[in-house]
């Protein structure tokens, strides 16, 4: 017998421990060679596990349990024949009896139930309504009276899980409404923990401080409304608003080298390539996959990369690899019509760029009133090693490159900028 051992691969450097999210086969089923068997999650991205050999499969590792690399979670038979035929196929005869054996279990449940129905209430012992230590912490937090709880565990023991689902009474309600009060608990992913603790450290470890601008977005909006059917018909991509804003940013960093800086205790760390993480939300959670050397790409190049990796966040498909390494990030809220807010560093990174939703402003421009689309911009960073004079200076930068995006960002010439 022939039986492969697959083994946790490493994710990326520096992670070595995942937690099996899901398994997407079932315990004895038949693989084929490539296909995604389980879902695992490291501390930066969730990944598939693919087969390495098609075969019958044994798990060895429980959804939620937490693997080293290099671990077996499964086995695979090499030997075992592929079934014939699938469920569908079975005789008619067996699907003919499958609806007397359903009725057999419904009244064999029936009958039981009623023998339930004529049981004495059980015999009550010390141990009724007394809540176990772990559950009487947990319903003195919750402030319910163990009076009120029925204990599952031996003897009518008030178990922790008892504590948990119990309802919190109330404030000065008398009664119950008779609506729903149920609720759920559900294990934090790998990922979704290690973001939690990456950004309570930056809170706790940095010295964070937001400066806010607006832009106005006419100019853009002029050129997108021009050119957005003749770009798409050559480059295959949209004309969007993150390669201009990707464009304004490595301009500004290029102008401002110290917002494109990290800190390494007592040092200071300075890069001459900007490499930006660009915020793309997929079914994970937020990822920040990375354009390298952003500021020696073209629009056309920004659009097609962004476009590229967001495919892959969304399709579970993106690697540790391509989301490690930037220098600066841009997050954009305003998809999700947020006004205003003050983006979290994405650390070891010193900055992060919050953009927001587009609303038509009345705006005062050479002594008149007019109305112009407008954007808050936020810029997030670390004032220990980010001065007031860099931080406004900076955003200041990318308003001007935004307002006037042919002047800064397009040399004069939008069609040769654009490669039309």
């Amino acid at each position: 017998m022939s039986i492969l051992e697959m083994k946790v691969p490493s994710p990326g450097e520096s992670i070595t421990e995942v937690e099996i999210a899901s398994w997407l086969v079932k315990d004895g089923d038949y693989v084929e060679k490539d296909q995604p068997i389980a879902e695992v999650d490291s501390d930066k991205a969730t990944l598939e596990l693919p087969a390495e050999q098609s075969g019958v499969i044994t798990l060895k590792a429980e959804e939620g349990e937490v693997v080293q690399v290099g671990q077996v979670v499964c086995l695979i038979d090499m030997d075992a024949a592929k079934p014939e035929g699938t469920a569908s196929e079975a005789p008619k005869t067996q699907n003919a009896e499958a609806p007397k054996a359903e009725q057999k279990v419904v009244e064999q449940a029936a009958v039981v139930q009623e023998a339930k129905k004529e049981e004495k209430p059980a015999a009550t012992s010390y141990a009724t309504g007394t809540p176990s230590p772990a559950a009487k912490k947990i319903l003195d937090e919750k402030g319910v009276d163990a009076a009120q709880v029925s204990g599952s565990g031996r003897g009518g023991r008030i178990t922790k899980q008892d504590a948990e689902t119990a309802s919190v009474p109330a404030m000065g309600a008398a009664s119950s409404t008779g609506g729903s009060r149920s609720s759920s608990t559900t294990k934090l992913s790998v990922l979704r923990r290690k973001l939690a603790a990456r950004l309570v450290s930056v809170k706790n470890e940095t010295a964070m401080l937001t400066t806010f601008n607006e832009v106005d977005m006419s100019e853009i909006f002029r050129l997108r409304k021009q050119y957005k059917e003749e770009f798409a018909a050559k480059h295959g991509v949209g004309l969007g608003f993150m390669s201009f804003f990707t464009k304004a940013v490595t301009r500004a960093l290029q102008m401002y080298p110290d917002v494109n800086a990290s800190i390494d205790g007592d040092y200071k760390i300075n890069y001459d390539f900007c490499d930006i993480s660009i915020a793309v939300s997929g079914p994970k959670g937020l990822m920040v996959p990375v354009l390298r050397n952003a500021e020696n790409m073209t629009f056309r190049g920004v659009e097609a990369s962004i476009k590229s990796l967001a495919e892959r966040v969304r399709d579970g498909k993106i690697t540790v690899d391509e989301m490690t390494g930037g220098t600066f990030t841009v997050t954009n809220g305003g998809t999700f019509g947020s006004m205003m807010s003050t983006p979290i560093i994405n650390p070891p990174q010193s900055a992060i760029l919050g953009m927001h939703n587009i609303l038509q402003r009345p705006m005062a421009i050479d002594g008149q009133v007019v109305i112009r689309p407008m954007m808050y911009v936020a810029l997030s960073y670390d004032h220990r090693i980010i001065d007031g004079k860099e931080s406004v200076g900076f955003l200041v930068a990318v308003k001007e490159a935004i307002d006037n995006p042919v002047e800064f960002l397009m040399g004069g010439d939008e069609r040769k900028a654009l490669e039309l």
